[in-house]
């Protein structure tokens, strides 16, 4: 009777069940910005919706033009050039990616998605009839794309090649480098960047965008979501840049496919060139408290002794990672942080880590409840030191 496509795993695991039984006190895997007490412009966002056009409904595909211009704006204060006839507003960036893998793939397609990185790809794509095969990021002490084992994973269905600068959870930007030897294999690119405006240190070699590229096809996504911290507006962006013949194809196809779901709210086109004006606060609260937490991790990573656990290289985003010792599974790591800690972590097999044992932890935490949590999670990690495997 249902699709195949349709048909995922609905057997719960341990930790959900761990998580029904007891909620936890310090939950470390808050992503919910709405839910992290920064500070909001609450009867600004509200004005930006005050405006009589609302009640003419006059949509555009690719998206009402003064709200395309704003974002050009917005990247152009990046040093990204952008022109608004390649920009296409979409309620969220999942359907984002609905929209490119219609544009770029057939049933039974492929597109290369990194691992670690964000679990959603593969429902993604098997929504889309699309396979979504697997490159490597190595970690060295740094993050790198493994690129030879990329290059082998390109077949001739093969349609894609997909990007998180920053990655989530790894949180590793992009390197010029890499983008270089990306456009080699004539591929498009679609370059996922919606934390990329939350650097947490400095690179020179770090590629600000995608859209840098002088050959690819590239299609970078970005959204209110993370940049306005505003997640429940639901409206994200796709930028093109690209050889001009290839690019003014893909924008009338693209054209085409927008038209026939017009999912953006007008109110919401109309308030957003409003919305983008007001995010500073807001955004800037948001960096300020993930540089903060972060630099509470690593002292208390560093405080006294030396630590069983220890932080990976992290340049940007929300999240950090932890290596943990190897003296039990990942999953019993979690549901021992849960059930005796009351502190919720995120395994790192969430993420498609290649081994054991990592737990994630979100920056975005409020600092008091962040503390607390790292604190119990780093005492249980010592005190599992010298029990030897389990």
């Amino acid at each position: 009777m249902f699709s195949k496509r349709s048909a995922f795993e609905q057997r719960k695991n341990a930790l959900t069940l761990a998580l029904e039984a007891a909620a936890p006190r310090y939950d470390l895997t808050e992503s919910n910005p709405t839910r992290a007490g920064l500070p909001y412009p609450g009867p600004e966002l509200l004005a930006a919706f005050d405006n009589a056009a609302v009640r003419l409904y006059a949509p555009d595909p690719r998206g009402l033009l003064p709200a395309r211009q704003a974002i050009a704006l917005r990247m152009a204060a990046r040093q990204l050039q952008v022109d608004p006839a390649q920009v296409f507003l979409t309620s969220g960036t999942s359907e984002a990616y609905g929209y490119l893998f219609k544009l770029l793939c057939d049933p039974d397609d492929e597109v290369l998605v990194p691992q670690p990185s964000y679990p959603l790809f593969e429902h993604l794509c098997r929504l889309e009839n699309v396979r979504a095969v697997p490159y490597p990021l190595h970690y060295d002490g740094q993050w790198h794309i493994g690129l030879p084992e990329l290059r082998s994973a390109v077949s001739a269905r093969t349609r894609a090649i997909l990007l998180v600068s920053p990655n989530n959870p790894t949180g590793s930007y992009l390197k010029r480098s890499e983008l270089l030897a990306l456009e080699n294999l004539g591929l498009p690119l679609i370059s996922d960047e919606v934390f990329g405006e939350y650097p947490l240190r400095d690179d020179p070699e770090r590629c600000q965008s995608a859209l840098c590229s002088e050959r690819a096809l590239v299609f970078s996504l970005f959204g209110l979501s993370k940049q306005a911290a505003l997640p429940q507006w639901k409206v994200s962006w796709i930028c093109m840049r690209g050889p001009k013949a290839p690019t003014e194809q893909a924008a009338q196809r693209l054209e085409l496919i927008a038209d026939t779901y017009l999912s953006v709210a007008t109110p919401t086109q109309l308030a957003l060139p409003r919305l983008l004006s007001l995010l500073a606060p807001t955004q800037t609260a948001l960096h300020a408290r993930l540089r903060r937490n972060l630099g509470k991790l690593r002292g208390l990573l560093s405080n006294g002794s030396v630590s069983p656990a220890s932080l990976l290289h992290v340049e940007g985003g929300f999240y950090a990672t932890l290596r943990l010792p190897a003296t039990q599974s990942e999953e019993r790591w979690v549901l021992d942080f849960l059930e005796k800690d009351s502190v919720h972590v995120q395994p790192g097999y969430f993420f498609d880590f290649a081994d054991e044992a990592y737990v994630v932890l979100s920056l975005l935490t409020p600092e008091a409840t962040f503390d607390e949590g790292v604190k119990r999670l780093l005492q249980r990690v010592q005190a599992n030191v010298g029990r030897g495997p389990r």
